[in-house]
C-alpha cells in the first residue's frame, strides 16, 4: 500500500484524509499567526501544534509564505460566506444583525472547543509581493461587500458614510475575541443584544447633535527628535506589522543610521513598548482633559472621540494598533493589555456617569466602551478614505457610527 505522502491523488487534495490534515495545519497556522504574527510563524511552531514533523508540513505547503497566505484565505473565505448569508436579509439593519449573530455563534463554538479561531487579518500587511497584492484585492472585495449591506448607489457622501460604517462593523467583529472571553458562554446572547443596540442607536440621546470640541494634546517634548522617531516607528509598525517593520526600515524612514536607533532605544521590543506608551498617554490625556473640561458627558465623550480621530487622520498620528502586541514578550504584552483595559474602564465610567445625568442613552457601558476602543484603534486604516474629504467631515462620518449608530443619517448634514 502506498504511503499517504506518496499518493498523487492526495497531493491533489482529493481525499478526505488529505484535506483534514491540511485543514488542521491551517488551523494551527492561524493560532501561531495570532500569537506570534505571520512573520514570526515557523514550520516548527505549526508542526508542533498538530503533532507532525516539519517535513510533513512542508509536504502540504512548500514555503512559509504559502502557508500564511492560505491561512488568510481561509479567513477571507469565511468572511465572504458570512456576508453572503447576511445579504439574504431584507434591510440594512437586519443584515448587520445577522452578520453579528453569525460571528457570535462562531465565537461560542470556539469557546466550546468545537472550532478553531481564524487568522487575524491585520497581520496580512506583513506579507510581500504578489501574494500580498492578491490578498489585499480579496480584502477590498470583502470591504465592498460589507459596505453594500447598507445598499448601493446614492450620493458620494452616502457612499463615504457607508464606507465608514463597513469598516467599523468589520473592526468591531475582529475586536470581539479580545474582550468576549470576559463573559460566560451563557451571557453571549445578552452581549450580542447589547452590542447590536449600540450599532442600532449609538450612545446619543434623541435630538443630540455633533458639536465636539477638539482637545489640546500638545505637550513639551522631553528629548529632541524622540517624538518624531516614535511617530515614524508607529506608522511603519501599523503598516507592516511588528515583525515587518524592521529597525533598518524605521531608520530609513527617518533618514538616520541604525546606530541612531540604538541611541534612542536599546531594543525593538522597547521601541514598541514606547510607541504604545505614547499612544496610551495621548488617549489618557484626552480622557483627562475632557473630564476636567466643561459640559455634560455627551460633550466630553464626543470631544474625546473627535480629538483622537483627528489625531489618527492627521500628521500628528497615528496611534499604535493593538495588533503589534502579538510580537512582544508575554510580560510586556500583559502590562500593555492592562493599560488598555484601564482606558476602556474609564470610558465605561464616563458612559455610566452620562447615563446617570441623562446626556447618554441607556446602554451597556462596558460593551459600548469596547466599541469606542475599536473605533479609535482601527481608524488608522481609514486615513486614505479620510484624505478624500475635509477632515471635519471624515471625523464626523467615522465617529457617527458609534455616536449615532450605523443607520442614522443625520451626520450627512456635514456633506
Amino acid at each position: 500500500m502506498k504511503s499517504e505522502d506518496a499518493a498523487p491523488e492526495e497531493a491533489r487534495g482529493e481525499t478526505k484524509r488529505f484535506r483534514a490534515k491540511r485543514d488542521a495545519i491551517l488551523a494551527a497556522a492561524a493560532d501561531v499567526i495570532n500569537d506570534q504574527s505571520a512573520k514570526g510563524m515557523t514550520f516548527a511552531d505549526v508542526a508542533q501544534r498538530v503533532g507532525l514533523n516539519t517535513t510533513s508540513v512542508t509536504y502540504y505547503f512548500k514555503r512559509k509564505e504559502d502557508l500564511a497566505a492560505a491561512a488568510f484565505e481561509v479567513t477571507l473565505d469565511r468572511l465572504d460566506a458570512m456576508l453572503d448569508e447576511a445579504h439574504r436579509e431584507a434591510t440594512p439593519e437586519a443584515r448587520v444583525a445577522r452578520y453579528l449573530s453569525i460571528n457570535m455563534e462562531r465565537l461560542a463554538r470556539i469557546h466550546r472547543g468545537e472550532e478553531k479561531a481564524l487568522a487575524i487579518l491585520s497581520d496580512l500587511r506583513a506579507m510581500e509581493g504578489e501574494v500580498k497584492a492578491a490578498l489585499l484585492k480579496r480584502w477590498q472585495q470583502i470591504f465592498r461587500k460589507t459596505r453594500a449591506l447598507w445598499g448601493e448607489g446614492g450620493t458620494r457622501a452616502e457612499t463615504d458614510l457607508r464606507g465608514g460604517r463597513a469598516h467599523v462593523l468589520l473592526e468591531n467583529t475582529f475586536w470581539l475575541p479580545a474582550w468576549i472571553t470576559r463573559y460566560e458562554l451563557d451571557e453571549y446572547p445578552r452581549v450580542e443584544s447589547r452590542l447590536m443596540d449600540v450599532f442600532r442607536h449609538g450612545i446619543a440621546t434623541p435630538g443630540d447633535r455633533w458639536t465636539p470640541d477638539l482637545l489640546d494634546l500638545t505637550h513639551d517634548e522631553g528629548e529632541p527628535g524622540r517624538e518624531a522617531f516614535l511617530l515614524a516607528a508607529t506608522r511603519l509598525i501599523n503598516e507592516l506589522g511588528y515583525r515587518g517593520a524592521s529597525v533598518q526600515k524605521i531608520a530609513s524612514e527617518l533618514n538616520v543610521t541604525k546606530g541612531s536607533f540604538y541611541h534612542h532605544l536599546d531594543a525593538k521590543d522597547e521601541l514598541v513598548i514606547e510607541c504604545y506608551k505614547r499612544s496610551f498617554d495621548l488617549i489618557a490625556d484626552a480622557q483627562r482633559l475632557a473630564e476636567e473640561g466643561p459640559g455634560d458627558h455627551w460633550r466630553k465623550l464626543t470631544s474625546i472621540i473627535a480629538t483622537l480621530l483627528d489625531v489618527q487622520f492627521s500628521e500628528r498620528g497615528p496611534l499604535l494598533r493593538t495588533t503589534a502586541l502579538s510580537g512582544l514578550p508575554p510580560i510586556a504584552r500583559m502590562a500593555l493589555i492592562d493599560r488598555s483595559n484601564r482606558i476602556a474602564r474609564r470610558y465605561a465610567g464616563m458612559l455610566s456617569d452620562g447615563i446617570a445625568e441623562g446626556s447618554i442613552r441607556a446602554i451597556d457601558p462596558l460593551v459600548a466602551s469596547q466599541t469606542m476602543m475599536s473605533l479609535q484603534n482601527a481608524a488608522f486604516d481609514m486615513r486614505k478614505w479620510a484624505s478624500t474629504m475635509p477632515r471635519e467631515r471624515a471625523v464626523a462620518f467615522y465617529a457617527s457610527t458609534i455616536v449615532f449608530g450605523l443607520f442614522d443619517d443625520r451626520v450627512l448634514e456635514f456633506s
